[in-house]
């Protein structure tokens, strides 16, 4: 009896745990369905996330801008430092120097290759072996764009602040969930074996509305019933709930305010990335120039050096002659050796410029670089422009004028007019603007928490009968159905007083942030007008220097050929000269820096995301508002 009853409780057991199997393979085959047929990798949900961001960021820049441009934050696979870093056998640490993609892949890693492998930046810079690359302005803009490692984290900002956004408006969409479980319990007594077990994969629809009520749905299913019976009442268990706020926290206004806020993150991160490409833009400008003025002074010290090793060489043959003293000969060799000492430094600092110059658009400080020098002879190309159309002499005014707007370019415009411009398209002061907005909302977010909660809850269960294996007993269909009010009276609200009383304290501070920028673009502007009027009377005063310095040298070096003159003259001359020389370049970039940086204070300097810059014309004045 006891050997009977032995062998039916392990036919039994290995009848359960064919079930068990049965339901484990089947949960396995159709989480593979699952997941392979609708692409659901690593790699699918990566893209979706991309797809997803740009198309949100490109929905806000047109609100915004008018136009739709979209961002990307995946980088090519051979941007400009790592192909300079293998074409020009450059040294690096690891294989992190060279990229993403080149890292070796940890163990289980998720995707077959890391994003951007493979990808062209097809920026259309060649590199020649053997030779320098040289980097016209445009150029550099662009090659910063792509490699600058602090303007890639600007845009993954927007970028993040894009999924933040698709986040919060997914919870207020519909979210479906998926799931399953599987119990077996058995139980012996009296030499009596009762068993039961269930197999319920689920699914779940919720809901969350935007006047803060949220709704959950799921409907279940008993796998066992439905393998040893088929599809019977007994198959199906359904649950619902509803939750809807009354008092505190209901209304749209209130319940969405995470969605709202996201949506103005979005529009905030887009407005400051544009107000950094300005600044970047002008940035990597005035690199650019310092960098061109440096080697504008290393060749006018080296023609200084060259001067006075002539100089040096005849005054020595006039001592031998008996035409000069031996102090005059020592004086020209002291200069002379100044005059390599400066030459010597002017290099030095070229090169740290230069370096310095490499990392700020991302590339290696030891990469074969050169700028462009036409783009100096363009600057002063135009400069000369300017000093002629002013009609500048070396006669001395006799009487002191401020200088006028006579020949000055359109962006030397009236100062309220670039006050009110400034004041139209500054980007960060349209932020703050929006952030005082959001304090406001704050103040009724925290008004309403002062409130009563009163909430409806609502719940529902509809199971079909179920049998108890080995036992014989069925367990009718069950609906069940339950409603709950609940209330919370406003006895205790010390945190969400002080919390309200807060929220005045930080408007306040948004609205002085607010009003502490608008003063400073009040200023930056009106001191911009002010340096370029200045900067461009400096470009005329030094043109001017620069032809009296060269007439001074020329008339120096004659007379003490004709022992005219002492070697002391000529000294001056030289060193007048070079001074002259070196103040009409930097007068030259300093004139066309304070155009970009009063368009960059004015926000008016547009760029886009490849770095390509577009400057303010006189005709966009009609557009200010």
């Amino acid at each position: 009896m006891n050997e009977s009853h032995n062998i039916t409780i392990k036919r039994a057991n290995r009848s359960r745990i064919w079930d068990m199997t049965q339901w484990l393979l089947i949960a396995l085959v159709a989480t593979l369905l699952i997941g392979t047929g609708s692409g659901c990798t690593a790699s699918h949900y990566r893209k979706s996330a991309d797809k997803v961001a740009d198309k949100l960021i490109k929905e806000k820049q047109d609100q915004l801008f008018g136009k739709a441009e979209g961002l990307s934050i995946d980088r090519p696979s051979d941007i400009l430092r790592r192909r300079l870093t293998n074409d020009q056998n450059l040294q690096y640490a690891s294989n992190a120097s060279l990229g993403t993609d080149k890292l070796e892949k940890i163990s289980h890693w998720p995707e077959k290759k890391y994003p951007g492998a493979g990808s062209s930046a097809e920026d259309g810079i060649v590199i020649e072996a053997g030779k320098s690359l040289k980097l016209s302005l445009t150029q550099a803009l662009q090659v910063a764009a792509m490699n600058s490692s602090d303007f890639q984290t600007q845009k993954e900002n927007v970028f993040q602040k894009a999924l933040d956004l698709n986040l919060q408006r997914h919870q207020y969409g519909f979210s479906i969930g998926g799931g399953g479980t599987y119990q077996y319990s058995a139980k012996n007594t009296g030499g009596q074996t009762s068993s039961s077990d269930s197999a319920n994969p689920s699914l779940s629809l919720t809901k969350t509305l935007t006047y803060g009520a949220k709704i959950i749905t799921s409907v279940g299913l008993d796998i066992v019933n439905l393998l040893t019976a088929g599809l019977t009442s007994k198959t199906f268990v359904g649950d619902a709930s509803v939750s809807v706020p009354l008092l505190r926290g209901s209304g749209s206004y209130i319940a969405s305010e995470q969605l709202t806020q996201a949506e103005r993150d979005l529009v905030y991160s887009l407005q400051s990335f544009e107000n950094y490409k300005n600044s970047f833009a002008v940035q990597i400008t005035q690199g650019y120039m310092n960098v061109l003025s440096q080697m504008d002074q290393v060749d006018n010290n080296a023609e200084n050096y060259k001067n006075l090793i002539t100089s040096a060489n005849r005054t020595s043959r006039l001592s031998e002659a008996g035409r000069t003293t031996i102090v005059q000969v020592n004086q020209a060799l002291t200069q002379k050796l100044s005059a390599k000492d400066r030459w010597i430094s002017a290099l030095a600092n070229y090169k740290n410029q230069l370096d310095a110059f490499k990392t700020m658009l991302g590339l290696p400080a030891d990469a074969d670089i050169e700028l462009d020098r036409s783009e100096l002879i363009s600057l002063t190309n135009r400069a000369s422009e300017i000093v002629a159309k002013a009609g500048a002499d070396t006669s001395t005014p006799e009487i002191l004028m401020e200088p006028g707007k006579e020949n000055a370019s359109s962006l030397e415009m009236d100062g309220s007019q670039a006050v009110k411009l400034a004041l139209a398209n500054r980007y960060d002061l349209k932020v703050l603007e929006g952030r005082v907005y959001d304090a406001q909302r704050a103040v009724v977010i925290k008004a309403d928490a002062l409130g009563t909660d009163l909430t409806i809850n609502g719940t529902g269960h509809l199971a079909g009968a179920t049998e108890v294996s080995g036992g014989g007993q069925t367990s009718p269909r069950s609906r069940n159905y339950t409603g709950l009010l609940s209330l919370n009276l406003p006895l205790d609200r010390v945190a969400e007083r002080n919390d309200y009383r807060k929220s005045y304290i930080a408007l306040e501070q948004a609205v002085r942030s607010y009003q502490n920028l608008e003063d400073s673009i009040k200023l930056s502007v009106r001191q911009d007008l002010r340096t370029m009027a200045q900067a461009r009377e400096e470009l005329s005063i030094q043109t001017q220097a620069v032809s009296v310095a060269e007439t001074g040298y020329k008339s120096a070096s004659m007379f003490f050929e004709a022992g005219r003159s002492e070697l002391r003259d000529l000294l001056d001359a030289q060193s007048s000269l070079l001074t002259a020389k070196n103040a009409f370049t930097a007068a030259v970039i300093n004139y066309r820096l304070s155009e970009l940086q009063f368009q960059r204070d004015a926000g008016i300097l547009k760029i886009d995301n490849k770095g390509l810059v577009t400057e303010y014309t006189f005709e966009e004045n009609n557009n200010v508002k």
